[in-house]
């Protein structure tokens, strides 16, 4: 039997990376898409060469339609199939209240973490859809808490975003269902990733995680459990779920 292909947007650092170790182990060959860190995303794909699975390294920006393309074509000459889509890649800026936002940066959170996301899901369904004469497979989108807490002060842009994310996740579940494609989200919270020193806060974990009821952060090994539980078919009855992964809140 063919091994099955997983892409991983954001796949060199973070859950990202995370998640394509854990899909490895589970089976998976593995396409590493990143944006700008090469050797972030080359070291991944070492590993899970180390693990037995074969893995690609793909860099493509998701917020350009012709870069999406070429990544899904160039997975294409590669594998030859496509059954699992990670839409992991999003980005966030300096912690900002909303009066201070500008519209170039408003456009940029939403071109990569909303369009992206779309322009990846088009072109999964494309390779996946049973319709469309292939073998079906599974959407994950990575949303975040914020989408139901709103990071006021901070990121409510990155907020909104993720708030666009979790529509996509209840209205393509619905689309695609009867063409073999499963399609749910998880919701991770604070996380102990590199993005934090993004919002210009590499602490802003140690700073919060007695607000939460487990009074600690997660790791991108906890998301990524819960990820790769809706990539199997432990969870063939679910579509359009959301898995929180938040510590309690």
């Amino acid at each position: 039997m063919a091994v099955k292909v997983a892409l991983i947007t954001g796949g060199s650092r973070g859950i990202g990376a995370a998640t394509a170790k854990r899909l490895a182990k589970d089976g998976y060959n593995i396409v590493i898409n990143y944006r700008a860190n090469r050797l972030a995303a080359e070291q991944i794909t070492r590993q899970i060469e180390n693990i037995g699975r074969q893995a690609i390294a793909i860099q493509a920006d998701i917020s350009n339609e012709d870069d999406v393309q070429r990544l899904f074509q160039s997975i294409d000459e590669h594998f030859g199939r496509l059954d699992v889509l990670i839409n992991n890649a999003g980005i966030l800026f300096t912690q900002s209240p909303v009066v201070e936002l500008t519209a170039e940066r408003i456009n940029r959170v939403l071109a990569t973490n909303v369009t992206g996301s779309f322009l990846c899901c088009i072109e999964a369904i494309k390779r996946m859809s049973t319709r469309q004469g292939h073998r079906g497979g599974n959407i994950v989108n990575v949303s975040s808490a914020a989408s139901r807490l709103g990071a006021p002060n901070e990121y409510v842009d990155y907020a909104a975003s993720k708030g666009a994310m979790d529509t996509l996740t209840i209205g393509l579940a619905l689309e695609v269902a009867e063409e073999g494609i499963r399609v749910n989200s998880v919701r991770p919270g604070l996380i102990y990733t590199e993005m934090h020193a993004d919002g210009g806060e590499p602490n802003r974990v140690d700073r919060l995680k007695n607000n939460l009821p487990l009074k600690r952060g997660g790791t991108p090994e906890e998301v990524a459990a819960a990820i790769s539980f809706f990539v199997s078919e432990e969870s063939a009855y679910s579509t359009g779920a959301f898995i929180e992964v938040s510590g309690g809140r």
